[in-house]
């Protein structure tokens, strides 16, 4: 049955109530819906006695890793009364690191980022409902709502984190190499696939760019660390833009979240081409380094800035092509996973000699 949360959730001691349902995400919609109908009863007390007609279950667009589902009951109001069912994808604990992010859960729901974490069974969670929709793509291109995104960054940049307070990105990474290079699969196309990538030269790509990253002395953060259009969610009547699912954050360098938000312009379907160019990242970091007052940043803080991020970009595209590596051996998701490994690195080889020229023209100009 693999990973249990509710393990991780007695072991902190938060007072979270939890139960010992397991929901398989694979079943057809009306046996899943009834396992989810199910958990909610046992986790939300004001539910507890509510039939299966009075609790209605709809899929929620999100990322390729869960199952997300809203689950509503009809309130004495009239209005409805909704929570969020997160199912982990099987052996997504390969992948994430669930303590670190039951860890942070209360935390960052106490400085207002996320959903409100209400209960958690064996793979998942139930969490408040954020009522608005989720972002796509193209609209994080947009110059109000990418001020948006900048503003709200950097809140979650200046928090004060429990946990490891060093950058996680080359120990996770190191740490999914070692898995991604240990596989074989039954599938004997994937299996051919898997065969032509070289892990010797992702291993040495790596240390290269762990190397260079100690020539920026870039900042370490609270990172959310996966901030593609479907973990924004967007209040039109609010105008305003919320960050949910912090499953992959941890203490990272500021400039990997930015640039992997940077990348994630692409959607699944990897058109790089939509990747920001000069003046749009100069936008949002006018934002992010002084919301109040974004003209007032300098000339020098955006080069700055760009450097540092474009370079990090690198570092997003090496994590999430060998992540893929790992998810297509263990994820039963409909996604080709090892599609997106070939696309990611072929534009990490793309942008490589691009982004890493910016980084010697910024040490050579400080020498």
């Amino acid at each position: 049955m693999g990973y249990n949360v509710k393990t991780d959730i007695a072991g902190l001691d938060s007072g979270i109530p939890s139960c010992d349902l397991f929901i398989d995400p694979s079943l057809p919609p009306n046996l899943l819906h009834g396992k989810v109908r199910n958990v909610c009863r046992t986790l939300v007390k004001k539910w507890s006695l509510a039939h299966d007609d009075e609790l209605s279950v709809s899929r929620v667009s999100g990322g390729i890793t869960n199952l997300l589902l809203k689950v509503s009951i009809k309130s004495n109001t009239g209005r409805d009364d909704s929570v969020t069912v997160r199912i982990f994808g099987p052996n997504t604990d390969e992948v994430i690191d669930r303590k670190r992010e039951l860890q942070a859960i209360r935390p960052l729901s106490d400085a207002g980022f996320g959903a409100m974490l209400l209960g958690v069974f064996q793979n998942g969670m139930v969490q408040s409902f954020i009522n608005a929709r989720t972002l796509t793509p193209s609209e994080m291109t947009a110059p109000h709502l990418a001020s948006l995104i900048a503003k709200e960054l950097r809140r979650l940049h200046n928090l004060d984190m429990p946990g490891a307070k060093d950058a996680q990105l080359w120990i996770d990474i190191s740490r999914l190499l070692e898995k991604a290079s240990n596989l074989s699969f039954d599938d004997h196309l994937k299996q051919q696939s898997y065969e032509t990538i070289s892990f010797k030269q992702l291993r040495e790509e790596v240390r290269s760019l762990k190397e260079a990253s100690h020539l920026l002395n870039a900042p370490v953060v609270f990172c959310h660390n996966d901030l593609l259009s479907g973990n924004f969610m967007y209040s039109d009547a609010e105008d305003e833009i919320y960050l949910i699912d912090f499953e992959y954050g941890s203490y990272n360098y500021r400039g990997f979240d930015i640039g992997n938000h940077f990348a994630e312009y692409a959607g699944f379907d990897c058109d790089y081409d939509l990747y920001p160019d000069e003046n749009a990242q100069f936008h949002f970091f006018r934002y992010y380094l002084n919301a109040d007052d974004p003209n007032s940043v300098s000339q020098a803080e955006l080069e700055k800035l760009y450097v540092e991020v474009n370079f990090f970009s690198l570092a997003s595209h090496l994590f999430w092509a060998v992540w893929a590596i790992v998810q297509s051996k263990y994820s039963s998701i409909d996604f080709d996973y090892l599609s997106y490994y070939f696309l990611r690195w072929k534009e990490y080889q793309r942008r490589k000699a691009e982004f890493m020229s910016l980084l010697r023209v910024s040490m050579a100009d400080l020498s």
